[in-house]
């Protein structure tokens, strides 16, 4: 079996599993079945959101046309322009959604809705995007090191030499976590920190998140960061696969800055906003809605491993139980991404990828 075919099995059990919870939802306005629809533009597998879609289609009677867009949705929807058929875009990454609103390609949404369900800082001030669900840039750590909390600027220390590993530092995940490193404590010491972090590596920058846990497990490294909702894929494989024991081998902390203002750890974004010229504009907005639900966000939580934006949904058992809840720092992602072209610019600075 696939990984992908692995995905949709684990979707298509949440699906059901969450159905009587769907029917609870506070309906919205039934429309006429056959001829409401829209079109959703995303970047994001249409696996791990289709069981999200189909709940929304059976409360709504809306048909939902889904377009996976891999690269270059900004491009396609400009070219398309006031003919374009998007109604809702859906991306992640904070850096993704500013450059779809920094184009031109978004409109701005008023909704109660939206506003109580998603904390101010995970949402654009005017209403043009909306974070629909998390995921912690988190330590992953040797399981044997005495470690219960840790501080993004601790990796830097030279007590870390030799034994740091992460991805590329150009990935929008790490361009991101600088961005925010610099609107935190400057320039100055976002370059201090590259430097002193580089200086501890064990290895080049390289491969992906999952790749941490894997050189941790073999002696490279002890200590990197990475997304949290790895830690569910791998420690929910099967017995014996590889990515189990890369899951089984480490421990999770949830960093936090040691900025006192902040007490809270940097997350990246799944998030959406509402096309321009979109056809069919209320029923998106529904969708926006629906989608920060409170069944919807839970199944955010059981079929992807992500962190709910909506507080007071249960998390995953496994992410329960090896991260646990998660505060996140209070600093608007719209300020963090103001340093993104910044951030880019001192990791080839400093040779990080190097």
């Amino acid at each position: 079996m696939t990984e992908r075919s692995r995905v949709q099995g684990r979707a298509v059990r949440a699906l059901f599993a969450t159905s009587a919870a769907w029917l609870a939802i506070t309906a919205l306005p039934a429309q006429a079945a056959a001829a409401e629809e829209l079109t959703l533009y995303t970047t994001r597998e249409p696996a791990l959101i289709q069981p999200l879609i189909s709940a929304f289609s059976a409360q709504s009677n809306i048909k939902v046309n889904t377009v996976f867009v891999k690269d270059g949705l900004l491009e396609r929807v400009k070219a398309e322009g006031a003919r374009s058929p998007a109604d809702v875009l859906m991306t992640v990454d904070i850096g993704n959604l500013m450059d779809l609103v920094d184009g031109g390609v978004t409109q701005p949404v008023k909704s109660a809705a939206l506003e109580s369900a998603i904390p101010a800082n995970l949402r654009g001030t005017d209403g043009q995007w909306f974070s629909l669900s998390l995921r912690a840039r988190v330590l992953y750590a040797d399981k044997s090191l005495p470690l219960t909390s840790f501080r993004y600027e601790d990796l830097a220390n030279p007590k870390y030499k030799g034994k740091v590993c992460i991805r590329a530092g150009q990935h929008p995940y790490n361009t991101a976590l600088v961005a925010s490193l610099i609107a935190h404590d400057g320039e100055a010491k976002a370059e201090q920190w590259l430097r002193g972090v580089k200086a501890n590596l064990a290895r080049k920058p390289t491969g992906g998140d999952r790749d941490v846990a894997r050189d941790i497990l073999g002696g490279i490294c002890d200590v990197g960061l990475a997304n949290s909702y790895y830690v569910g894929q791998m420690k929910s494989a099967k017995e014996g696969t590889d990515a189990r024991k890369w899951g089984d081998a480490i421990k999770v902390v949830r960093p936090t800055f040691a900025n006192a203002k902040s007490g809270g750890t940097h997350v990246n974004i799944s998030g959406a906003a509402v096309a321009k010229n979109a056809p069919q504009r209320a029923n998106a907005v529904k969708l926006l809605e629906f989608l920060v639900s409170e069944p919807a966000q839970a199944l955010y939580a059981q079929t992807n491993y992500e962190y709910p934006v909506r507080k007071g949904v249960a998390l995953d058992p496994i992410i329960g139980q090896s991260i646990g809840e998660l505060k996140v720092d209070p600093l608007p992602l719209t300020e963090i991404a103001k340093y993104r072209k910044q951030a880019s610019a001192l990791v080839d600075k400093v040779g990080f990828d190097q």
